[in-house]
This record gives C-alpha cells, sequence and structure tokens, in this order.
C-alpha cells in the first residue's frame, strides 16, 4: 500500500504514528511507518538522549519529532521574573489538595503544585521560544519530519526546517487553520478530527478530512478515530493521503503508559472519553475519571487555568496519583487518566507495535480490495 506521501517520506505505509515513547517510535518506523516523537515531554538535554537512541534504532529510516505550539497561553510563561507555579492561585492548589484527600490519596501535607526543580522549564516548553530550542536539537538529527501542534508553526520553526530541508507538518481542527498553517509554511496538513486523543476541536473527522484536502494543496493526513485498517481505507476514500494515529500506540508493548492506565484503557468503551481543560487548560479528549468530573463537574472546582499553569498543576498531581494507582490505592486509581481518543473503545489487547502496523495494512488493504469488487460488480462476503 504505496501513496505519494510514501514516495515523499521514503516509507513503506503511509502510516504515522504519534507516541511519547522512544521505543514506539523506533517500532514503528521499522516496520514501515514514520514514528514521531512528542517532544514536550522532554527538555532539550533529554530530548538529545532520546533522539540518539532512535537514530540508533532505525538504521537511517525516516522518524519525526512533534512539538507543542499553542497560538496562546497565559501571559506569565512569557515572564522570566518570576517562577511559573507562583501564578498558580491557591484555590486552585487547595481544590488538589480537597481531592487528594476526598479519595483518600496519601498526602499529609497541602498539594503545593511543584511537579519538580525543572517546572519552570517544562511549562515553557510550550511557548515559542521554549519549542526553538527543541526543534534547534531536533533538526540536528537526522528526521525526515517536525510536526507543529495548537498553532501555526513559528517563523523559526519554519525556517529552520528550510535551512535542514526537512518539512513541516501542522496539525488542525479546521479548514480556516489549515488554510492558515500553510500559509505559514506547512508541507503537510494533519487533520484531526474530535474524535482524536489529546487537545482537539469540535469537528468530526469524517466531515473535516476532505473538506481540509478540497482546501489546501498540500498532502494531508487523516487523524482521529483510526486504530485498524478498515478506518485507515476510509481515511483514504476521504482524500487523505495517509493516517496520523496516537492513541492505538497507548496499549502496545513497547508504551510507557502506566500500568494503572493501561488496565483503563483496556476496560473502556467509547463512550468513557471527555473533552476537558482539566489537564492542559485547553480542550483535551481523554478518559473520563473522578479527575475531569470534579474539575469540570464539581461546585467547590475552581475551574481549569489556562496553559501552561493548569498543565503544570495536573501533572504535578498526577505524577502522585499515578504513583498511587500503581501500587493500588482505589481513590488514585478513580483519579487517574490520560489522553486517548474515543477508539479506545476498539483498544482491548496488548501487542507489539510491529503487529499493529501489520495488521492495520493488511485490513486496510483487504478493506480496499473488498470495494474493488464492490465497484467491479462482484460480491465480497464479509466487512
Amino acid at each position: 500500500m504505496r501513496t505519494a506521501i510514501c514516495e515523499r517520506f521514503g516509507v513503506e505505509f503511509p502510516l504515522f504514528a504519534f507516541s511519547h515513547c522512544r521505543d514506539v517510535v523506533a517500532a514503528v518506523t521499522n516496520a514501515g511507518g514514520l514514528g514521531v516523537l512528542g517532544a514536550v515531554a522532554y527538555s532539550p538535554q533529554q530530548l538529545d538522549t532520546e533522539l540518539n537512541w532512535i537514530d540508533g534504532q532505525v538504521g537511517g529510516r525516516p522518524y519525526g519529532v512533534d512539538v507543542l505550539v499553542p497560538g496562546r497561553i497565559d501571559a506569565s510563561a512569557a515572564d522570566r521574573s518570576a517562577r511559573l507555579l507562583d501564578f498558580i492561585p491557591d484555590r486552585h492548589l487547595d481544590f488538589v489538595t480537597h481531592l487528594f484527600g476526598k479519595y483518600g490519596v496519601g498526602m499529609p501535607e497541602p498539594f503545593t503544585g511543584a511537579m519538580s526543580a525543572y517546572a519552570d522549564e517544562v511549562g515553557r516548553r510550550v511557548t515559542a521560544e521554549g519549542a526553538t530550542g527543541l526543534i534547534d536539537v531536533a533538526l540536528r538529527h537526522p528526521i525526515g519530519l517536525i510536526a507543529s501542534a495548537l498553532g501555526p508553526p513559528p517563523p523559526e520553526m519554519v525556517a529552520r526546517a528550510r535551512e535542514a530541508e526537512v518539512p513541516v507538518a501542522a496539525l488542525v481542527g479546521t479548514v480556516e487553520h489549515a488554510r492558515r498553517q500553510v500559509a505559514a509554511g506547512a508541507d503537510v496538513i494533519v487533520a484531526q478530527g474530535s474524535e482524536a486523543g489529546g487537545h482537539t476541536g469540535d469537528i468530526s473527522t469524517m466531515v473535516l478530512v476532505p473538506q481540509v484536502v478540497d482546501a489546501v494543496d498540500v498532502p494531508v493526513l487523516a487523524a482521529g478515530g483510526i486504530a485498524g485498517g478498515r478506518q485507515m481505507a476510509a481515511a483514504l476514500a476521504l482524500g487523505a493521503e495517509g493516517v496520523w494515529c496516537g492513541s492505538v500506540w497507548l496499549t502496545t508493548e513497547e508504551a510507557e503508559t502506566l500500568p494503572s492506565v493501561k488496565r483503563k484503557l483496556l476496560a473502556a468503551t467509547s463512550s468513557d472519553t471527555v473533552r476537558s481543560r482539566s489537564r492542559t487548560g485547553k480542550p483535551a479528549r481523554q478518559l473520563r475519571s473522578a479527575w475531569t468530573e470534579e474539575w469540570d463537574g464539581a461546585q467547590e472546582s475552581p475551574g481549569p487555568l489556562p496553559m501552561p499553569l493548569q498543565m503544570l498543576l495536573a501533572e504535578g498531581a498526577m505524577a502522585r496519583i499515578g504513583r498511587a494507582a500503581d501500587s493500588g490505592d482505589p481513590g488514585a486509581g478513580e483519579l487517574v487518566n490520560y489522553f486517548v481518543g474515543q477508539v479506545v473503545g476498539q483498544l482491548n489487547r496488548v501487542g507489539p507495535a510491529r503487529r499493529v502496523v501489520h495488521d492495520m495494512i493488511e485490513e486496510a488493504a483487504a478493506t480496499l480490495e473488498r470495494l474493488r469488487a464492490v465497484t467491479d460488480g462482484g460480491h465480497h462476503p464479509g466487512p
């Protein structure tokens, strides 16, 4: 199965795999797709280490890096005169302390929000300045793609990528965003429907993809609700040249997903996700849990903060919640969650990422063959 984008990127299959886990990225790349590492989880030094490891695993095969550059964030992120944690109101810290007490998660002292000594650096990775540091590291490696999420790629990113002859991809949730991204220099558009995990808009993949394909003159990848070959074939039918998948890798053997989260993912149905600002400050699809319910519906909730403040607050809390949930704490088990799309309802087994790639391609090929039989006037049994 090859489309024009396969030739452009030198891959066997038009399957792009987003993951924060280097093992998944390498496994998908080695299986014939193109793995894309989410860089926001790493400092520049850590990212360099991760990419060195990937370089050693993929034998020159192409892979990509994704940075998070939202168009609008809280002004505090640009203020270098104070710590970002100092901008988190006491009522928000108190609410987290309240949640730990309500759900019996052991915390003898009030929650302070501190993730680590590097909290400010973590929060500022989502600024143009912070992303530029990650981009500079990424472009020192033989990457085949750099992607921008949540906003038009900064001019510095486009300029550096052009100089390195690395294509730029951008994720969008509307036609207007797609046009804006192309005008900013994006070479590939990822049209991501609302059913996707993480930051999404309101428009579904089925509606969004053909509109974006018709609106821009660059290759389009479909994202959102894609974890199998039938969905991949549908994306191609909508005019996309390939697919961009994230959720499907969370239950693979290579994924670094917390055991408590992986159990919840495997048991979840497609009704068990929600778009909520409670993890990052921007609407992001994730597992519905006590965390999302309390932030979005409790009378005493102060409401989520803007990005990156809510991100720092939530990730600091989730670090402790995750450890407690993995140790069997039932209250933490109610609170713990992670970003995932509605396709979680079909993630019901653990297996190697390579097998996921091969199963998806085989099912897509069989689906396209069935459709070919339909157009030829023949009969082909089965789904």
